[in-house]
């Protein structure tokens, strides 16, 4: 029964860049310390290696700040690797004030490990599940790799550099949401965790279901209430990838709520343009450091007023503008495949460099 569940993840979320963004090249002048060729070299990172106990060896990058008073460990989203996401760990950091360890799941960029990819037609795929139903499986079950993945980057954050529970912030963007809130659902003290445009559930993303199924995966819905920190959850309010009920039954279901971020007309790629989605973070991760959280859990109120700001209001502080010599980035957090099986042929666009990022950087100026 895992290993069918398995089958459908490794089917239905990952599509990882090929061929990778990036390469890990050691320096044999600095002890054999590992280096990300495509990304600046900085003292103030990382790169790791870390064997997971599914026998998978991952990458990750540690980014320290100075004045960090917590650590975030990010969960990207299933099209993306760390040679393109390095380039917002980097912003995030700096702009959070957090040490940031961000990973890649097996399979991904330079991570050992297969992931398999899905036909997004939904009649193939309800032909895969009775096909799925009647065989043995020997393959490596994904979804419980993403699972051994984040538990290892978890583990080297506390031996390595000794990170407490009552340190640490969660962050999993869409299909990194499952991961995520699996960790946090079997820790009791974290500060806090951040939810960006997440699932309920595989199968929710695809059809209305009431119910959770066996072979159902990332089953967040049932994983929520188990989580005993606040609970920041931000969901753009036109994602046509992931609908913002998603998001929205969510934080209803968190035990500790926080002010959710509704970012009206936010898509599933492109939240991190509008100014509103840094200024919120921040806020939350500032709260984390007082005594009492900002927002009751029994408190049900929302984020809207500042949601109808746009891009040109944000301040100087809150601005930046990501460099245009990395190489093009597609973070898509479900691939455009699995949009065309639910609406129509409309291609899902590139959360950063493309025509309409570098379109709004010439018309308004830096965004965040």
């Amino acid at each position: 029964m895992g290993g069918v569940t398995s089958t459908i993840a490794a089917k239905f979320a990952f599509f990882p860049p090929n061929p990778p963004s990036y390469k890990v090249e050691a320096d044999e002048s600095c002890g054999g310390r590992l280096y990300i060729s495509e990304v600046p070299r900085r003292d103030d990172v990382d790169v790791l290696k870390l064997r997971t106990r599914r026998g998978n060896d991952i990458v990750a990058v540690h980014i320290k700040h100075p004045k960090s008073t917590a650590t975030l460990l990010y969960s990207h989203g299933n099209a993306a690797d760390l040679g393109q996401m390095f380039e917002l760990f980097a912003e995030l950091s700096n702009r959070l004030r957090v040490n940031l360890m961000g990973y890649d799941y097996s399979g991904y960029g330079q991570s050992t490990g297969k992931q398999r990819e899905w036909c997004a037609r939904t009649d193939i795929w309800a032909m895969e599940l009775l096909r799925l139903a009647n065989t043995k499986f020997a393959t490596n079950p994904t979804e419980c790799n993403t699972y051994a993945d984040i538990d290892a980057a978890y583990k080297c954050l506390k031996e390595q550099y000794g990170v407490k529970d009552e340190q640490l912030i969660l962050y999993g963007q869409s299909v990194g949401s499952g991961p995520t809130l699996d960790l946090a659902s079997r820790l009791q003290n974290l500060r806090g965790v951040v939810l960006h445009s997440p699932i309920l559930s595989g199968m929710r993303v695809l059809y209305p279901v009431k119910r959770t199924y066996w072979f159902d995966i990332y089953k967040n819905i049932d994983k929520i209430g188990s989580v005993n920190c606040p609970v920041l959850v931000i969901h753009g309010t036109s994602d046509e990838v992931v609908d913002c009920s998603h998001g929205k039954q969510l934080w209803e279901l968190c035990k500790e709520k926080y002010d959710p971020l509704w970012i009206s007309g936010g898509g599933h790629c492109n939240l991190e343009l509008y100014p509103e989605f840094i200024r919120h973070l921040k806020k939350f991760v500032l709260s984390l450091g007082k005594s009492k959280p900002a927002t009751d859990a029994s408190k049900k109120t929302t984020a809207e007023p500042d949601n109808q700001s746009k891009p040109s209001e944000g301040g100087p502080s809150d601005t930046f503008e990501l460099s245009t010599d990395l190489p093009e980035v597609s973070r898509n957090s479900l691939d455009s495949r699995l949009e065309k099986s639910k609406k129509s042929n409309k291609p899902e666009k590139s959360r950063m460099s493309t025509d309409r990022v570098d379109r709004i950087r010439r018309k308004k100026g830096l965004v965040w």
